[in-house]
């Protein structure tokens, strides 16, 4: 009987270990739910390129945008299992299946987590003309003035608005959302003062704030960014419990062998240290991260616990 467990134990270790060595022997495609040339595009074609350089094939970045990232998540959940359709996905695929009625995959089951590429924080800004100085005033204003604060977001469900209510919980405060249909028009109405705040990528920040044009009251982090020292974390600021930073991440199909996993994920983090890849993140005012697939497994399965939690309490729905 040992005999006969020892050979059933060996094959599949055998067969997981010549699924890994001549992977990939064609094509790989690389699913992104965003348009091209946004900062999760950007990600996958870097990704890309250095892959393909490591690896020896074709690394196909293919846009899928729409429904919040979920059509690209959902065609990635379906593909086959073998390693040659892989997904980079935005942290908001681990608040999707909450919020949304209708979602065709599971961020926890349906996936393989290979490694976090990369972190960026959100940063809270106002209008200029608003007196605010720093966040206790800001609070200080709301809580005597509830809902007269509104705060932009790309949309219903986006990670500027999931910032924002996560803020008034942490905070004890009422303000009112106000969606738009992208991050342009959003932040066309706060430069205008038509909005009063919002929780913009930091990106998307740095420029405006540096002209002067918005006002940065507190980074959405565990640490100060190097691109603005003299702004604290909303945790200095006197805010806790706002733990929402936007990453990206590459991830298999449930079932890919882990010999392939982990043959990606090794090249990933040595991509990651790269120093014109961490050039390059550094610029976007991003986190270079690249961790093994354990660790990001680990990672997601906390976030989506905890954002799922905030999602029932909050009584967070989208359409």
């Amino acid at each position: 009987m040992k005999l006969v467990l020892t050979t059933f134990a060996v094959m599949p270790a055998m067969a997981f270990a010549q699924a890994g060595s001549d992977y990939p022997s064609k094509p790989v495609k690389i699913l992104v739910g965003y348009q091209a040339g946004g900062p999760t595009d950007l990600t996958a074609r870097v990704i890309a390129s250095k892959l393909q350089t490591a690896l020896g094939q074709a690394f196909v970045v293919d846009n899928k945008p729409g429904a919040g990232s979920n059509i690209a998540s959902e065609a990635a959940a379906a593909s086959p299992a073998d390693g040659y359709t892989l997904l980079v996905a935005a942290s908001q695929m681990t608040w999707n299946s909450g919020l949304y009625k209708t979602v065709k995959y599971d961020p926890i089951r349906s996936f393989v987590p290979i490694s976090k590429i990369m972190s960026s924080p959100a940063v809270l800004v106002v209008n200029p003309k608003l007196p605010f100085k720093t966040v206790p005033d800001l609070v200080a204003f709301a809580k005597r003035e509830p809902n007269k604060l509104s705060f932009a977001s790309s949309g219903n469900g986006t990670v500027p608005h999931l910032s924002g209510e996560l803020f008034k919980a942490a905070a004890g405060v009422q303000m009112t959302h106000i969606p738009y249909k992208g991050a342009g028009p959003a932040l066309n109405d706060l430069l205008g003062a038509n909005v009063d705040m919002s929780f913009l990528t930091a990106l998307s920040a740095l420029q405006f704030v540096k002209d002067g044009k918005l006002r940065a009251l507190a980074v959405v982090s565990n640490e100060r960014l190097p691109q603005l020292p003299d702004v604290p974390t909303l945790k200095e600021a006197g805010v806790t419990g706002v733990d929402l930073e936007s990453w990206n991440g590459l991830f298999a199909p449930a079932g890919t062998p882990p010999a392939i996993v982990q043959k990606l994920s090794d090249a990933v983090v040595k991509i990651m240290k790269e120093p014109d890849v961490k050039k390059v993140f550094e610029e976007q005012a991003a986190k270079p991260i690249g961790n093994k697939a354990g660790e990001f497994a680990a990672e997601l399965q906390t976030e989506v616990q905890r954002n799922n939690a905030f999602i029932k309490s909050a009584n967070l729905k989208v359409d």
